[in-house]
């Protein structure tokens, strides 16, 4: 591969960014369906291209080290390998994580420490979902044939835990898994911390969401480009049911997409050596990951002391602050994901908050957006020419994070990253849960959750007992559903006999 000097001043082992690429597979339009791990393994060949290096497939074959985020439309062994096996990659350490959307950032960070050690010269970060593809399957009963893998095939290597706790056991025991039964609870804590009514709240989170809408019209990789308005996003309709009150159908992640992004970092001393041109590079300044309490046992449900922590020391880190940022993308399941950052971070909502459309339009794959968000952000600040951004992951119920700061200049006192995690743990001691609650309480945060005919389904609510012990609380009563989307239930009097939930004021 023809060589490029190294830059004068800049660290040899300084983690550089060289290579992007996203593969958005639309079978409706007439696209060959791909399994997850192609999709992969196409996006990874168009980031070895978009490093303009003279030879992408000899750098491809010289990938030291492959994260593969863990796919959740098809079960791999070990996604990572079928990607190098389809590269050439025959020496590549294959790894993976933990389930979550930090997935991305968490793995990238993994690999820039390695870089920066000088343990690893060259390395992919990849993930691939097909969910739109593997619901067509299942709608008409037939299995894919995406390829299975042998049971003793496992990754070299598991980044972190092999699991992170994903719901609390009172969580569990009242079947609150899903995110759309969780982050409205998050909505309406904010809503009320706010001191907002709950028809200009709705307005302002249409605001919000309509700048994430914008910009996803602008991106050719977006899944829906759909120019949507505030009142379009907050409106229901036939097309936009109530999922879980106060979110609509478009206010919430997308999964049934088809997407694949990857992204290649690098030392810069081996970015030269394969002779990527320096106007390709883009400097990875710091890096922080940090988990928080589960939902039961938080603090509150608007405020997440691990965004604030760890996000705040990663611009430290970084020596910037959040007004010296040129883009920013805030992790965006959902708007209450992204207020909570806003909010913990210091970030003006009015500013345009991602930099490829979030979740809900660009395309919500599963533990994979960040890939795309970093792949967007690397194109953005490219295009720029110089400048600074922040990429924020979030994986479970505002659980686990992951921040990088990106710039096109080389970091004044190398990469460097940090676990705030003691800091954390001791910022947000864990409130007691009791599983079978009765007495009077309050509402600390609710949702009312709705059938797929647009009706009210069943309320549940976080409420606070007279002890100051938290408790799940439900109500089916469908007065009771309809007071509580009608006027502000948060710091409302309940009483609570085995989780069943009564106003009383």
């Amino acid at each position: 591969m023809p060589t490029q000097p190294l830059p004068a001043g800049v660290d040899p082992r300084t983690p550089v960014l060289i290579g992007v690429g996203q593969h958005l597979q639309r079978t409706d339009r007439g696209d060959p369906e791909l399994s997850p791990a192609a999709l992969m393994t196409e996006s990874l060949r168009l980031a070895l291209t978009d490093s303009g290096s003279d030879s992408p497939d000899a750098l491809g074959r010289s990938l030291g080290w492959i994260g593969a985020v863990p796919a959740l439309t098809w079960r791999y062994n070990d996604a990572a390998r079928e990607v190098a096996d389809s590269i050439g990659a025959d020496g590549a350490i294959t790894a993976t994580c933990a389930m979550g959307g930090h997935s991305p950032n968490y793995l990238l960070g993994a690999a820039a420490r390695a870089i920066a050690t000088g343990a690893l010269d060259v390395a992919a970060i990849t993930g691939g979902e097909a969910g739109r593809a593997r619901a067509a399957h299942r709608a008409t009963g037939a299995q894919p044939d995406w390829g299975t893998q042998d049971d003793d095939v496992a990754p070299d290597q598991m980044v972190g835990p092999t699991e992170l706790e994903m719901a609390h056991p009172a969580e569990a025991a009242h079947r609150l898994y899903m995110p759309t039964q969780m982050y409205p609870l998050f909505e309406t804590a904010l809503r009320a911390a706010s001191g907002r009514c709950i028809d200009d709240h709705q307005a302002d989170v249409g605001e919000l969401w309509a700048g994430f809408a914008g910009v996803a019209a602008c991106n050719p990789h977006a899944w829906d480009r759909t120019p949507y308005t505030a009142a379009e996003l907050i409106t229901p309709s036939a097309s936009n049911r109530w999922v879980g009150w106060p979110y609509t159908k478009h206010l919430v992640s997308n999964a049934r997409v088809d997407m694949g992004a990857s992204v290649l970092v690098a030392s810069a001393q081996a970015a030269a050596a394969a002779g990527v041109p320096t106007d390709r590079w883009i400097f990875l300044h710091s890096g922080t990951d940090a988990v928080d309490r589960l939902a039961s046992e938080r603090a509150s449900f608007a405020d997440s002391p691990a965004m604030r922590i760890a996000g705040g020391r990663a611009l430290q880190l970084a020596g910037l602050t959040p007004n010296d940022l040129d883009f920013i993308d805030l992790y965006s399941c959902f708007p209450s994901a992204v207020q909570l950052a806003a909010n913990a971070l210091g970030i003006d909502t009015h500013r345009a908050l991602t930099t490829w459309g979030g979740l809900c339009f660009a395309g919500g794959p599963w533990n994979n957006p960040v890939s795309h968000a970093l792949a967007a952000t690397v194109d953005a600040l490219r295009d720029l020419g110089t400048g600074t951004a922040l990429v924020t992951a979030n994986g479970g119920i505002v659980h686990k994070h992951s921040f990088c700061v990106l710039a096109t200049e080389p970091p004044r006192n190398g990469f460097r990253w940090e676990s705030p995690q003691a800091e954390v743990d001791a910022s947000d001691a864990a409130v007691p849960v009791v599983l079978h609650p009765s007495g009077p309480a309050s509402i600390e945060a609710y949702t009312v959750m709705h059938d797929r005919g647009n009706l009210p389904e069943r309320a549940h609510a976080a409420v606070r007992l007279a002890d100051g012990a938290r408790a799940w609380a439900f109500s089916d009563d469908a007065d009771t559903m309809d007071e509580l989307m009608a006027a502000e239930g948060v710091g409302r009097s309940v009483s609570v006999d085995d989780a069943v939930l009564r106003l009383t004021s």
